[in-house]
């Protein structure tokens, strides 16, 4: 039996362009797909923090080092500028790797910068 899990996030992304003509993607700055082990062309959810908006596209490189995410074609319609966003990869996992498994969180600043990162979403309090 497989179980579906988050295997990386982004938390809180900033959107730095949104193109509706431009060929259908979500490009993230190449060091932030290394680090969160997101591969180019692997399909990813993204959550609008600000619109609400929920959708799935597939990741694509960009320019490392840019802070770059851009939201691109139809999906462009989804996200603005500026717009805080939370960008999800899950995987299958099998039985035997759902006690050690470690996503890998990327948190961002409210400056688009990297802020942090983790390996494990602390538990909320009631």
């Amino acid at each position: 039996m497989q179980t579906i899990l988050l295997k990386a996030k982004l938390h809180r992304a900033i959107t730095t362009h949104a193109v509706v003509d431009y060929e259908g993607s979500c490009a993230i700055d190449g060091d932030w797909l290394d680090m969160s082990g997101i591969r180019e062309y692997e399909q990813i959810q993204i959550y609008n923090v600000d619109n609400g908006e929920r959708f799935t596209t597939y990741a694509i490189r960009g320019e490392a080092g840019s802070r770059i995410i851009s939201v691109n074609g139809a999906a462009a319609h989804k996200a603005s500028v500026g717009d805080r966003l939370i960008i999800c990869a899950y995987c299958h996992y099998e039985e035997h790797e759902l006690d050690t498994h470690q996503p890998r969180l990327l948190y961002m600043a409210a400056d688009g910068s990297l802020s942090h990162s983790s390996n494990a979403i602390p538990v909320q309090l009631a």
